[in-house]
């Protein structure tokens, strides 16, 4: 199993420091979560329902009518490259491990293309697969050049697979809205309501792709894939377009804030979720903020260290004194820089 952010109660243990005494920033998790009203006793005694009206709040919030819930985006990709025939699938990288992990797994060869989406086209493999924005690195590629893209690998018989786990912030990046229509029919787009709403441990999320797809998707997963009491939240949250708007407002301005803390300590990029370091001393940086009780996400193979938003102004404070506290050295990039496609 691969490692990934949020792993809190490991790092007390390993650093003796107790779980409730820790400012994690681990993940790009909205630390501010939509708030999740009382739910009626009828979403934990009855088995869920398709037409409760949860497909319909997420077509209307994506713009794109295809759609399947699941269990986490995660539970799509895990089961999308086992759906699709074998082949070569060139991943944007760096990227989320899961994806070239799940893809090799199923039997498809992986090819690793650094930074570029135009070098992932010109490896002509029948998919192309990447996140926007990126995770972990916070590049990102336009909607015109991620069209560009889908057009092009429909016109050679391929698909393109776009994990937009971390666009919610900036909706009119997104390309959800042609995700298997007769625009862009071999387009694939994962989305999730982990980040952006804050509700990771509510497992949901949505594959939008051409409908035979969908289909076998959904035949695959069976019945009750994502549980009544998460349906009914997620419906809720997905309408709250107030919340959203104030949220989003909130979130882009938190994340400049993070990318300026981090300006003067190396070589940084930021969405409004999370932002990261480069530094040649990025795993020296990792211990030096944990042994303060500060969690982020170490990527040592790439010299990259995640920072998730902190929740409020003495968190902003406690990560501001502890990056102070820093020894003046090593602050230098490694070779080579963080992309991002025009």
């Amino acid at each position: 199993m691969l490692e990934h952010g949020g792993r809190l109660c490991a790092a007390a243990a390993h650093y003796g420091i107790p779980a409730g005494e820790w400012l994690d920033l681990s993940t790009g998790i909205n630390p501010d979560p939509w708030p999740v009203p009382p739910l009626p006793a009828s979403a934990w005694q009855r088995l869920p329902e398709d037409d409760d009206g949860l497909e319909a709040a997420a077509a209307s919030f994506y713009g794109g009518p295809g759609l399947l819930p699941v269990a986490g985006s995660q539970a799509a990709i895990q089961l999308l490259p086992a759906l699709l025939p074998r082949a070569a699938v060139a991943c944007v990288a760096p990227l989320y491990a899961e994806h070239p992990h799940c893809w090799q797994k199923a039997g498809h060869h992986v090819r690793l293309i650094e930074g570029s989406l135009s070098r992932a086209l010109a490896a002509a493999t029948p998919y192309v697969l990447l996140c926007n924005p990126n995770n972990p690195t916070a590049s990102a590629h336009t909607r015109a050049a991620l069209l560009h893209a889908a057009d092009e690998l429909q016109r050679r018989g391929g698909w393109l697979i776009v994990d937009e786990a971390f666009i919610d912030p900036t909706p009119a990046d997104s390309v959800a809205d042609l995700a298997g229509t007769p625009a862009a029919p071999r387009l694939i787009v994962l989305r999730s309501l982990g980040k952006f709403f804050g509700l990771a441990g509510a497992r949901v999320g949505f594959v939008l792709a051409a409908p035979e797809l969908l289909q076998r998707m959904r035949a695959e997963l069976g019945p009750w894939t994502v549980s009544g009491p998460a349906r009914s939240v997620a419906r809720q949250a997905l309408a709250d377009l107030d919340w959203q708007r104030t949220a989003r407002h909130r979130l882009l301005a938190a994340g400049e804030r993070l990318h300026a803390l981090l300006a003067t300590h190396g070589e940084v990029r930021g969405t409004a979720l999370f932002a990261t370091l480069r530094r040649a001393d990025g795993a020296q940086l990792h211990d030096h903020l944990a042994r303060r009780g500060i969690l982020t996400r170490l990527f040592a193979a790439h010299g990259l260290l995640r920072f998730g938003l902190p929740a409020g102004e003495d968190d902003w404070q406690r990560l501001r004194v502890a990056l102070q506290s820093l020894p003046q050295q090593a602050a230098m990039t490694q070779p080579g820089a963080m992309h991002a496609d025009a």
